[in-house]
């Protein structure tokens, strides 16, 4: 893995339907910074149970990069495109990144979830999540905090204590002090309770 320089963003690389992994490879092999956060998963076949891993977001991996290499990354087999906005890449937030992979380097079910554009945002008040800020579901009798990457229209789901958590109110997304970077900038309004029969 290379260093971090201070210019160079996270972007997010489209790929083709499971090959997340092999394109990851791929890109570390040739000196890039990659993130692919995955949740493990039961699969069942006709004769067995499996846990796998699979990507937290389908089709997508995370590319820490500079301007200057982007045909490298588009000839990488696998891949499909860069994530952008009026023909240029669009960087992802750090803030996004980082609550991303605090989640995914926890011992927390995760999993992906639906993105969702309304309801109040939360923030942990204690606990290995202090400070990440998302939106609060219930799915199953259990709480969750859907983290989401604006960009890419997806998010992830992370099982929280619900007593963990203090609602913020609109527009009031605020700097977490012990996280050195901006907390999640999912842009959202209203509680959006989740129950499943």
């Amino acid at each position: 893995m290379q260093n971090r320089g201070l210019n160079h963003n996270w972007y997010a690389v489209h790929t083709r339907h499971q090959h997340e992994k092999t394109a990851a490879r791929i890109l570390e092999n040739k000196g890039y910074e990659i993130f692919l956060p995955v949740y493990a998963a039961r699969h069942k076949w006709q004769d067995r149970i499996k846990q796998v891993s699979l990507p937290l977001f389908p089709c997508y991996i995370f590319v820490r990069e500079g301007l200057e290499r982007w045909l490298q990354i588009l000839t990488t087999p696998g891949v499909c495109s860069i994530v952008g906005c009026g023909g240029r890449p669009a960087a992802i937030p750090p803030s996004e990144i980082e609550s991303v992979r605090r989640i995914v380097e926890r011992t927390l079910r995760a999993e992906p979830h639906p993105f969702l554009r309304s309801g109040d945002m939360v923030r942990v008040k204690f606990g290995s999540l202090v400070g990440l800020e998302g939106i609060l579901i219930r799915k199953n009798n259990l709480t969750r905090l859907v983290l989401s990457v604006e960009m890419l229209g997806q998010s992830a789901a992370v099982e929280v204590d619900a007593t963990s958590v203090e609602r913020i109110p609109t527009g009031s997304l605020r700097n977490v002090p012990n996280l050195g970077t901006k907390s999640i900038s999912t842009q959202t309004a209203g509680l959006n309770w989740v129950a499943e029969a």
